[in-house]
C-alpha cells in the first residue's frame, strides 16, 4: 500500500517545490503590511475612560498657550474659548464632536499604489523616523555628521526592504546650512530613492510653497498631487507641557492647505516635559493632540490627520532619555490603545536603541517596543529600524538588520490562526497512524501541510543565524555584523527603482538648487 502511493507523492512534492520557487501573492506571505494587531491590551477599559476623562479636563480646565494668530482665529470660531491668560481652552462636548466628526480611516500613497498604507482600526505599518544627527560608522565605531547623501541612501535601502513599510525622514542633513534648501533636498533626497510613502518636517512655514511646488513637479501636476499625496508633514505643534509651537502650527496650516496629510506629533519626556508617570504622560499627549485634532478639523474637517502621541522614556537617575526601555514599551503600547479607544489613525514611537551599535543590548530594545507597538495595534510604528544613542544616531546597516526584526515582530502580529486545518486532526492521524492504519511515518517532516504551509505560516530571517556550531565553523563562522555591511553595501549598488526621469531630474535641479551629484 505504501509503495503504491509514493509515486504520486513524490509528483506533488516536486509540484509543492515549484510552486514555492515562485513569489507568493501578497496574500499568501506569512507578513505584510496592514496585518491586524490589537491582541495587547496593557489598559482596561476603565483606565481608558479614566485617561480619557483626564485629558478632557486637561483641555477645558488648563487649556493650551502660543497658537499662531490665524490658529486662534479659526479654533475660536470653531468653538475654543480664548481666556484673559492668552490660553485655548475646549468645552468637552467640542472635543467629544470633533473626535466623532474626524476621519476614522486614511491611505498614505505611495509614488507607487503597491506602496499604500491603509491606516484604520488596527492595522499596523512600520517604518523609519527621527532627526538623527549623526551616522553610525561601525568600520571605526565612530559617530560623524549626517548627510545628504547619507538620507539617500536610507531611501534607497527602504524602497528594497520587505518589512519597512514607509520612510519618515530618519536623519537632519546636517551638510547643507541653509534651512529653505535643507527642507526641499530632503524631499528631493528621499523621492528619488523610495516610492514609499514619506514623511517629512519643514523647518519654516515660507519654505512650505517649495515644498509643494517640488512635490507638484514630481507628481506631473498639482491636481496629480492632491489626488495621490506620497508625502506628508511630521510636524511638532505642541511644545510641552500643552503649549502650541507657533511656527510648526504655521507650517501645518500651510500643509493642510497644499493637500498635505500632517502627523500630529506630541513628543513629551516623561519626567522632564511630560508627567514622570507612564499613565500621566499619556494623558497629556493625548490632551495635547486632541486639541491638534481639533486645530486640524477648524482648518479643514475631515483632513487626514494621523494621532501622534509619542512620549518618550527618561531616566530619572541621570535624565537621559531611555527610548530603549520597557517603560518606552509600555507608554507606547498604551498610546496605541487610545488610538483605538478613539477608532483614529495613529502612530507611536517604537523600535529605537539606546545603545550606540547594533549590538545586543540593540537587539533587545529594539524587539521589545517593536512587538509591543505591534500587538498593541499601532498604525504606523515609527522609528522601527535603524536609530541608535536615543535618536541621535541613524546605522544603514542596522536598518538592514532591523528588517529581520520587524519581520518577526509582524509574525507576532499574526497571531495564531485556529481553523480546521490548522488544527491538523487529519494530519496528526495520518502522520500516526497513516492511510491504511498500519502506520505512518511518524514524522511531519513531508505532510501535505507541512511542504505547503512552510512560506505561509513561518518567517526565514534574511540574516539571523540559525546554524549547527559545526555549520558554523565549516562556514568561516559568519559575524553579523560583518553580513550586514556586505547586504548594505550589496543593496547600495543595486539601481534605484524610484530614481526621476532624466528630463524631471533636470527640470528640479534648474529650479531647485540641489546638492546631491546628477
Amino acid at each position: 500500500m505504501n509503495e503504491q502511493i509514493r509515486p504520486s507523492r513524490s509528483g506533488g512534492r516536486a509540484a509543492r517545490r515549484a510552486a514555492r520557487a515562485a513569489p507568493l501573492t501578497e496574500d499568501l506571505r506569512a507578513i505584510r503590511a496592514g496585518l491586524e494587531g490589537g491582541v495587547l491590551n496593557p489598559l482596561s477599559p476603565a483606565d481608558m475612560d479614566r485617561i480619557h476623562d483626564a485629558a478632557l479636563r486637561c483641555l477645558e480646565e488648563i487649556g493650551l498657550a502660543d497658537a499662531p494668530q490665524s490658529g486662534i482665529d479659526v479654533m475660536v470660531k470653531a468653538g475654543a474659548i480664548l481666556g484673559d491668560d492668552g490660553r485655548l481652552r475646549y468645552p468637552r462636548a467640542l472635543i467629544e464632536d470633533t473626535i466623532a466628526n474626524a476621519a476614522k480611516s486614511m491611505t498614505l500613497r505611495g509614488r507607487d499604489a503597491a506602496y499604500d498604507l491603509e491606516l484604520s482600526g488596527a492595522r499596523v505599518h512600520y517604518g523609519t523616523a527621527g532627526a538623527a544627527v549623526h551616522m553610525v560608522d561601525l568600520d571605526g565605531q565612530n559617530y560623524r555628521d549626517s548627510t545628504i547623501a547619507d538620507l539617500r541612501d536610507a531611501a534607497h535601502l527602504t524602497e528594497q526592504l520587505d518589512n519597512i513599510h514607509f520612510l519618515q525622514r530618519p536623519m537632519v542633513a546636517r551638510d547643507i546650512i541653509d534651512n529653505r534648501e535643507m527642507d526641499y533636498n530632503t524631499v528631493y533626497a528621499c523621492c528619488s530613492a523610495t516610492k514609499k510613502h514619506i514623511g517629512t518636517s519643514i523647518t519654516d512655514p515660507s519654505h512650505v510653497p517649495d515644498i509643494l511646488e517640488m512635490l507638484h513637479m514630481i507628481a506631473g501636476s498639482e491636481e496629480a498631487w492632491r489626488a495621490r499625496p506620497f508625502v506628508s508633514n511630521s510636524n511638532c505643534f505642541v511644545v510641552p507641557p500643552m503649549k502650541f509651537a507657533t511656527e510648526s502650527c504655521e507650517v501645518m496650516e500651510a500643509c493642510i492647505r497644499g493637500g498635505m496629510p500632517v502627523l500630529l506629533l506630541s513628543a513629551g519626556m516623561a519626567g522632564a516635559t511630560a508627567p514622570s508617570t507612564i499613565a500621566g504622560a499619556i494623558v497629556q499627549a493625548t490632551a495635547e493632540c486632541l486639541a491638534g485634532l481639533f486645530y486640524v478639523n477648524a482648518v479643514a474637517p475631515g483632513h487626514p490627520a494621523i494621532f501622534g502621541t509619542w512620549p518618550f522614556g527618561l531616566d530619572l537617575r541621570t535624565g537621559a532619555m531611555s527610548i530603549g526601555s520597557g517603560e518606552q514599551a509600555l507608554l507606547t503600547a498604551g498610546c496605541a490603545q487610545m488610538h483605538r479607544y478613539y477608532d483614529l489613525p495613529g502612530g507611536a514611537a517604537a523600535g529605537a536603541s539606546d545603545s550606540k551599535l547594533p549590538d545586543m543590548q540593540a537587539g533587545w530594545e529594539q524587539m521589545c517596543s517593536n512587538v509591543m507597538a505591534g500587538l498593541s495595534g499601532c498604525n504606523m510604528v515609527y522609528e522601527a529600524a535603524g536609530m541608535h544613542a536615543s535618536l541621535l544616531g541613524f546605522c544603514h546597516e542596522s536598518l538592514v538588520l532591523g528588517n529581520d526584526i520587524v519581520g518577526q515582530a509582524l509574525r507576532c502580529v499574526r497571531g495564531i490562526e485556529v481553523d480546521d486545518d490548522t488544527l491538523a486532526v487529519e494530519t496528526i492521524r495520518e502522520t500516526v497512524l497513516g492511510p491504511d492504519g498500519s502506520g505512518g511515518p511518524g514524522h511531519y517532516l513531508g505532510t501535505d501541510q507541512t511542504l505547503t504551509r512552510m512560506q505561509r505560516d513561518f518567517v526565514y530571517p534574511e540574516h539571523g543565524d540559525r546554524m549547527s556550531p559545526k555549520e558554523w565553523d565549516e562556514n568561516g563562522k559568519p559575524d553579523l555584523i560583518e553580513t550586514a555591511k556586505a547586504r548594505t553595501a550589496a543593496l547600495l549598488a543595486n539601481p534605484s527603482t524610484a530614481a526621476f526621469d532624466p528630463v524631471l531630474d533636470a527640470a528640479l535641479r534648474d529650479r531647485f538648487n540641489i546638492h546631491l551629484p546628477g
